[in-house]
């Protein structure tokens, strides 16, 4: 039976199907296997096609590398303007007089190392960078230690730590005041007063003197005595002061009065020759002078003291009659000790303790930044090597000693490297603590960087030589703790 034949789509010839197979195989596609009853495909591979005329060619390196000095580029514009041209700038200008218009080599360095005051900022900074970071970093980690299993360790970091939030400018506002000499506003000079006094009491009339012309003399050592020899029955002895002012009296005091009772023996009254208002005879008793009480008076003859006394409310004083005070004439003394000014505390920002004063505040501020990063590295420290040693038998002492140490030797290095890097260019602390007279006294160099520039000196070219040499100075401590973070990146 003859079927009817419709053009459709499976009327093809095989030229028709090998061209639809090499257009239709797609890289991936399994190969027809040969003897399927279809033609082998082939697959035809083509360069890739040329960029169009006038596009340029870019690799994906370069055009990162220009995106990354794109985002540089405003942090190298600050670092450029900020720190590379000052410090060329310092260099060039080390090189030239104070007006800047003669060029004078090296004529600067050479008076650096000549002037006295910027010798005495080297010998100072010398001090800092000794004592400053070792006792900062020591107290870090004394302190780390020891909260380590504190319960309230959180508390007491932060109140350590706490002063790293006060500005330079602010604590040595707060420390000219601890320092000041007045112990009514000094803390440490009140502390110091209450230590002393507690032991040592000072006299009630701190500045009396003996009247000018009068029977008594003043020596050299503070103490008071008659101007001649008395003799024991030759009437009351009369011991005239002046020099205290009236409110300044025990509250015990009474009218100076002469001794009374018996008149045997030696007698006498010490008394504040001055009279309210005004008026009275110099060298005389007279109504509304007061008596000096608690006064010690010693009876002295050829050297030595052979009897002694203290006067009462109204000033009298009696010697006892067994003294043998009989055998002749004797001088009477008023000792020192009746005299010595009240204690007034330590002179802290005087020339000799105004350095140790001022690195003082400077480790109250610091212990906390080294505690923090101590106690940081502590953490890490394995607690099995410590407590390996406890149960071989070592005491705290040598666990700490050496194996916390030893472990934390890196932690303590950085530590003290920063604290160096700091401390060589302190300035706030020594312009704002130092008093104007002792300022010298306390000089480091970049105080005195700045006093030769803009504080009085007006010569920039020593000045930008001391920039100079600070620069030097930091540098090897700054190279130090680069080489030494590029190790640690290594490992």
């Amino acid at each position: 039976m003859d079927t009817e034949h419709t053009p459709g789509t499976n009327d093809r010839s095989p030229a028709d199907d090998g061209r639809r197979a090499v257009h239709d195989v797609r890289p991936g596609d399994p190969p027809t296997p040969a003897g399927a009853g279809a033609p082998v495909p082939t697959t035809t591979l083509r360069p890739p096609a040329d960029p169009p005329p006038g596009r340029p060619t870019r690799s994906p390196g370069a055009s990162s590398r220009g995106v990354a000095a794109l985002f540089l580029l405003p942090a190298l514009i600050l670092l450029g303007a900020l720190v590379v041209y000052p410090i060329g700038y310092s260099v060039v200008r080390s090189l030239f007089d104070a007006s800047g218009s003669q060029f004078v080599g090296l004529d600067n360095y050479g008076e650096v190392f000549t002037d006295s005051a910027t010798l005495t900022a080297l010998r100072n900074n010398a001090i800092w960078v000794i004592v400053a970071p070792t006792v900062a970093t020591a107290l870090g980690l004394i302190f780390a230690v020891l909260t380590d299993r504190m319960r309230w360790a959180t508390a007491f970091r932060l109140v350590v730590f706490m002063p790293m939030a006060v500005s330079m400018l602010a604590a040595g506002v707060i420390f000219r005041l601890v320092y000041d000499q007045d112990p009514d506003k000094g803390i440490a000079n009140a502390v110091a007063v209450a230590v002393h006094d507690t032991f040592s009491s000072a006299s009630a009339y701190p500045g009396a003197r003996p009247r000018p012309d009068g029977p008594l003399t003043a020596a050299e050592d503070g103490s008071v005595s008659t101007a001649g020899p008395v003799q024991p029955d030759a009437g009351p002895a009369a011991l005239p002061l002046v020099g205290l002012p009236p409110t300044a009296l025990p509250d015990d005091a009474a009218p100076a009065a002469l001794p009374a009772g018996d008149t045997a023996g030696l007698a006498g009254t010490v008394w504040l020759d001055f009279a309210p208002g005004g008026g009275g005879r110099p060298g005389e008793i007279d109504e509304g002078e007061s008596g000096l009480p608690g006064v010690t008076v010693q009876a002295v003859r050829d050297g030595q003291v052979v009897a002694e006394a203290t006067t009462g409310p109204d000033g009298t004083f009696r010697f006892p009659e067994d003294a043998g005070l009989a055998a002749g004439a004797v001088s009477l003394t008023l000792p020192p000790e009746n005299f010595t000014e009240q204690y007034g505390g330590v002179d802290w920002l005087g020339p000799t303790l105004v350095t140790p004063a001022i690195i003082a505040s400077y480790i109250w501020m610091w212990a906390g930044f080294a505690m923090v990063l101590i106690a940081a590295g502590l953490s890490s420290v394995p607690r099995e090597l410590q407590e390996a040693a406890r149960v071989d038998g070592a005491g705290e002492w040598q666990v700490f000693r050496r194996i916390t140490v030893p472990l934390l030797a890196p932690v303590l290095v950085v530590v003290t490297v920063t604290l160096v890097i700091n401390v060589l260019k302190v300035f706030d602390l020594v312009y704002i603590i130092a008093p104007g007279a002792t300022q010298q006294d306390a000089n480091v160099l970049a105080l005195q960087l700045y006093l030769a520039s803009f504080g009085g000196g007006n010569d920039q070219g020593l000045g930008s030589a001391l920039g100079v040499l600070l620069l030097l100075l930091v540098l090897p401590a700054m190279l130090f703790n680069i080489r030494r973070f590029r190790r640690e990146t290594r490992r």
